[in-house]
């Protein structure tokens, strides 16, 4: 899809006014590009300032307007509980939001005359409450979606200008115009964590589950399971929103007030010059063990963890186990290098009476297990890993704990190179956790593209997870991929020198794992009316405003106002306007149009002026926008621009996320496309043959020869719109500082509704299996040759019959021995390249009991008609 379609499909209806005029921009351009000079490119910078100004300026008003509205929700639901709670007597248990429950409790509890309370009521209000949320939540949902097609819009059209004038501004962009008005790097987690907590208080009718936030609950009689997904940055805000609906996010601290730290964690990993760690931990071998150093928030934390993971094969019948204990930052340095010991550390402990005997002495055989490992293996900082994790999950109830990592960085601790990082020190003191790590080089650092999504599921045996998490790990928002860790990625990725084995993943990582949205884990608007239906329709194509609904020539806005304006006039006609739904119109949501929002007379008069105000700028913003258009109308050859323009856009397409992470510093640190092969790998090959045309292969002949068509194509038919990616000069200026790097290719074909190929684990059983399997067949066989020998051997020359029915016996005999020994070869071929296909074979059974039949029946009527 071009983007200009997709930012139409994709937009907000009622905001489109204050969205990049994208195709107003595309058109300067094709009107200008063949003689462009100062002139044009100063006002064309002018044009961005306006349109970056503009957008700037909306998202900082809807982010101060959805504060504020949240702040009111949680006073009104506050309030609310307040007043209603003292005539409850209802427990928590039956506090529920289900309908059902709702009813029978109505039916279970009649009013009391008197406290005139009425628990039917008491649902309702709660279920209003409730869809006021959800409200917020979609509206958050929209200015993510906001910011997001925004972004791409300036990246794509700045990289149009580039491609066709011939200036280069990308970079003075970024740093001259993104910089004065960040408006892509709007942090919604303060919002979506106030939202947690009032879903929370209305789910739990005001009256929260209490619990320690550090419980893990009981270790036996559990099932425990435990899945890694990617998310892709497009899917973070609707992720985080859809869970919350459901889980809480988890505070620690509920009292402190929320800051950006508080998400942080840093780990730093040990492993020794040969990496035999990362090497144990990426063959899953059994009892590898990882040992790394943790904290949690900034550089200043005191407090540091050292944790130990050990890796447990599941013939074994034991469990993978991670154990850790505290240590003063202070003292970390001298531990880890056996300067000392932890002794003096547990007998003040125990003489605080901090932890019972049975902890203490726990911690003090990891503590000596992990200092002996470290002096005896040779092991120092190797790699650092830095995220902002968001957590979800019942207090005390760790049933089902979600947890989503984002702005993942792993970065180099070693010295190795002979380049000091880490020093003698435990970890590295130039960074902290300033994401995005501008101050270092590229070759120390790799950005994660994605965020980490890990599921943990605990439950009985034979129970299913909740319906909510089997729609949201089968939706289109994320993508699993088993066993991925944050270490082996990043020695994989940093230290390439080192490793001679890579995770699956890594050749995959140019693999788009975005998909089509599917029918799981939407964000649902629900109806702003007086009765409350829900509509089930995705936000991103609210039903009353597709385009078919729109009049030629007539902005969607308008449409709408109108649509508005004649159901008033009929209400008015038959007395019911102030029953009349406004169809959503948020602009105006908080005192007016919304039955939904009941709000105090207090703040009625505040918001009713605020929302003249934004009326009076929608107003004026819009008669700006519409005297730009007029002024900037041109007149093309349709046909043809649209031929043009669908190749550029499926070139850009192919090129977005690789852009979009290079002008941020915000990607990851070396191109993939030119090391990995994968999904596309004539594509990939074709854009590194320039660079890399000293290896010499049939492959990569042909990819050079493919290279050359396509770029002969490029350049004398869509010459405006070529990618400069794909150009041997732009190859050469973007791979000089990198250095020459191994290059693997590889096909991999992902399992159906996935975008990662994840390789079949195949046990040991699996082959012991296969033996089984061939040694009945065998047992067969012999039967059925001992048959064919008893007949040959004491039936005499003479008896024809007899003679026949051998001979037939011997050779369903043999073609059991063959069936069996080819089955047997077949299985164990296919099992040893880990292909996941259907190994169970309905022929050559029914075959083989043809034959048996066959000859049974033949010797019978043969015995039969010679008597």
């Amino acid at each position: 899809m071009k983007f200009g379609k997709r930012i139409k499909s994709n937009l907000y209806a009622e905001w489109q006014d204050y969205y990049l005029s994208y195709s107003e921009l595309k058109d300067y351009l094709k009107l200008n590009s063949t003689h462009w000079d100062e002139n044009n490119e100063d006002d064309f910078k002018n044009q961005l300032k306006r349109q970056l100004e503009k957008i700037y300026s909306f998202q900082k008003s809807k982010v101060s307007e959805l504060a504020q509205r949240i702040a009111i929700s949680e006073e009104i639901i506050n309030d609310y509980i307040r007043t209603a709670s003292p005539r409850s007597d209802r427990s928590p248990s039956t506090a529920s939001h289900d309908s059902d429950d709702s009813h029978s409790a109505g039916e279970d509890h009649p009013d009391d005359d008197s406290s005139g309370y009425d628990l039917t009521r008491f649902e309702e209000r709660f279920k209003e409450l409730e869809e006021d949320l959800a409200v917020l939540v979609a509206d958050v949902h929209d200015l993510a979606n906001y910011t997001k097609l925004n972004y791409t819009g300036f990246i794509k059209i700045v990289k149009k200008h580039d491609k066709q004038t011939g200036y280069k501004l990308r970079r003075d962009f970024v740093k001259t115009f993104l910089d004065d008005k960040p408006f892509y790097k709007e942090n919604y987690d303060s919002l979506i964590i106030q939202l947690s907590r009032l879903f929370e208080m209305v789910r739990t009718r005001g009256r929260p589950i209490q619990g320690d936030n550090a419980a893990g609950g009981s270790q036996s009689a559990f099932v425990r399971q435990t899945t890694k997904y990617w998310v892709h940055e497009e899917n973070i805000v609707p992720l985080k929103l859809f869970v919350l609906k459901h889980l809480p996010v988890l505070v620690y601290d509920p009292d402190k007030e929320y800051s950006p730290e508080d998400s942080a964690i840093t780990s730093i990993y040990y492993d020794n010059q040969d990496l035999d760690f990362y090497l144990g931990r990426l063959e899953k071998t059994e009892g590898a063990e990882a040992i790394r150093l943790r904290w949690y928030g900034g550089m200043d934390v005191k407090q540091i963890f050292v944790e130990r993971k050990t890796h447990r094969e599941d013939w074994t019948g034991e469990k993978s186990v991670k154990a850790r204990f505290p240590i003063k930052e202070n003292l970390v340095n001298a531990y880890m290098s056996g300067d000392m010991t932890m002794d003096d550390v547990w007998k003040d402990m125990k003489a605080k009476g901090k932890k019972s005997d049975k902890d203490i002495e726990s911690m003090k055989q990891l503590a000596e297990e992990v200092q002996y490992r470290v002096l005896t293996k040779h092991m120092e900082p190797v790699m650092r890993s830095f995220y902002n994790r968001t957590a979800f999950q019942l207090p005390g109830d760790a049933r089902v704990r979600i947890s989503l990592d984002t702005e993942l960085s792993l970065i180099r601790e070693d010295n190795w190179d002979g380049r000091q990082r880490s020093g003698d020190n435990w970890r590295r003191m130039d960074i902290g956790i300033d994401y995005p790590f501008n101050q270092l080089p590229q070759e120390d650092i790799e950005r994660f593209p994605y965020a980490i999504l890990e599921v943990k599921l605990q439950t009985q045996m034979g129970q299913e997870p909740p319906e909510w998490v089997r729609q949201l790990v089968n939706s289109h928002l994320v993508e699993a991929v088993p066993k991925f860790s944050k270490f082996i990625h990043g020695c994989a990725k940093l230290l390439d020198n080192r490793v001679d084995l890579l995770p699956f993943w890594m050749p995959q990582m140019d693999v788009d794992i975005r998909k089509p949205a599917s029918g799981h884990a939407f964000i649902e608007r629900p109806q702003t009316s007086n009765s409350t239906s829900v509509d089930h329709t995705p936000v991103e194509t609210p039903p009353d405003l597709s385009e078919a609904e729109v009049e030629d020539g007539e902005d969607v806005h308008d449409q709408k106002l109108k649509r508005i304006e004649m159901q008033r006039k009929e209400s008015k006609l038959n007395g019911t306007e102030d029953d009349i739904d406004d169809g959503g119109d948020r602009m105006n949501l908080p005192a007016r149009h919304h039955s939904a929002y009941r709000l105090p007379p207090k703040y009625q008069e505040e918001l009713i002026k605020s929302e003249r105000a934004r009326e009076e700028n929608v107003r004026r913003e819009k008669n700006k926008m519409k005297a730009r258009q007029r002024s900037m109308s041109y007149n093309h050859d349709a046909e043809r621009e649209q031929e043009l323009e669908e190749v550029r856009e499926r070139a850009d397409e192919e090129n977005e996320s690789r852009e979009q992470g290079a002008l941020l510093g915000g990607g990851s640190s070396r191109r993939q496309s030119s090391r990995y092969g994968g999904v596309d790998d004539d594509r990939r090959l074709s854009s590194s043959i320039p660079s890399q045309i000293k290896k010499i292969t049939p492959t990569t002949i042909k990819s050079y020869v493919h290279w050359l068509f396509r770029h002969d194509h490029l350049d004398y038919t869509f010459n405006d719109d070529s990618d400069d990616e794909d150009s041997p000069k732009a190859l050469d200026e973007e791979t000089a500082n990198v250095g020459e790097e191994v290059e693997y290719v590889s096909t991999f074909k992902a399992q159906d509704g996935k975008k990662i190929w994840v390789p079949v684990r195949v046990e040991p059983k699996v082959y012991f299996a296969n033996e089984r399997t061939f040694l009945k067949w065998l047992q067969f066989s012999v039967l059925i040759s001992s048959i064919a020998i008893a007949l040959v051997n004491f039936t005499s020359t003479a008896d024809t019959t007899g003679i026949i029915s051998a001979g037939l016996f011997t050779l369903a005999a043999l073609a059991s021995i063959a069936y069996s020994a080819a089955s047997f070869v077949w299985r164990a071929l296919k099992i040893r390249k880990r292909e996941a296909i259907s190994y169970y074979d309905k022929i050559g059974p029914s075959v083989l009991c043809c034959i048996m039949l066959v000859a049974v029946m033949v010797n019978f009527l043969l015995r039969l008609t010679s008597d």
